[in-house]
């Protein structure tokens, strides 16, 4: 039987171990396992996590987050079912659920194999260029209260994007927000906690702008 609604997964760490994703070039190595699915004709959401195997939920909040930055952001409605994923996969990171659980409508959720290949493909310098970049420090985010910080704001993000879903480069820029947290969580690299709230900031300014330029404020 199919299933449609639950997709298991162990979250009892908060990063992967180097038998998963290597925890020196997380970024890459985890674009490399989802451009191998675009072999297929068709890939559904479900495929894409399921790569990962019985890892712990970051790589399921980083799929979506890759994909909403690559130019398959451009697909009608395809920002706002990665923010919903990104918000649903944050709020049970923050309920210390034991299992992941996303909607079936979500899960179903196809993109053509090819496409999905060619729009990974172009974000390898850029995951290059950051895995080069992290390093073990700032310690101070892994530590309560500050360890809530990356998934309530990775939980912002996500809630953030189906409302942007027309202004351009805002999801992106969230996007991008929610793979910095990541980062910060796979390379037990603080910096990138910083970076990603610089990012919310900046995406927080676009709507401003957009609005001031309507009404010409």
């Amino acid at each position: 039987v199919r299933q449609t609604t639950a997709l298991p997964m162990r979250s009892g760490r908060s990063e992967m171990s180097e038998t998963e994703v290597d925890p020196h070039h997380p970024l890459r190595a985890m674009i490399e396992r989802l451009e191998a699915l675009g072999d297929a004709e068709t890939v559904d959401l479900r495929m894409l996590l399921r790569a990962f195997g019985e890892a712990s939920f970051i790589p399921a909040l980083t799929v979506p987050a890759i994909l909403v930055v690559s130019p398959l952001s451009g697909i009608p409605f395809f920002s706002s079912i990665c923010g919903i994923s990104i918000a649903l996969i944050a709020i049970q990171i923050v309920l210390r659920r034991r299992h992941l659980w996303l909607p079936g409508f979500i899960l179903d959720r196809r993109i053509n194999g090819p496409r999905l290949k060619r729009a990974l493909a172009r974000l390898h310098r850029v995951a290059d260029w950051v895995d080069r970049r992290t390093a073990e420090r700032l310690h101070l985010f892994r530590h309560r209260p500050l360890s809530w910080l990356v998934p309530v704001a990775c939980l912002i993000c996500g809630l953030s994007m189906p409302f942007l879903e027309l202004v351009p480069f805002s999801s992106s820029l969230l996007g991008t927000a929610v793979i910095f947290f990541s980062i910060s969580l796979l390379a037990r690299d603080g910096l990138f906690v910083v970076l990603g709230l610089i990012m919310m900031g900046i995406a927080s300014t676009i709507p401003l702008f957009v609005y001031g330029q309507i009404t010409g404020g």
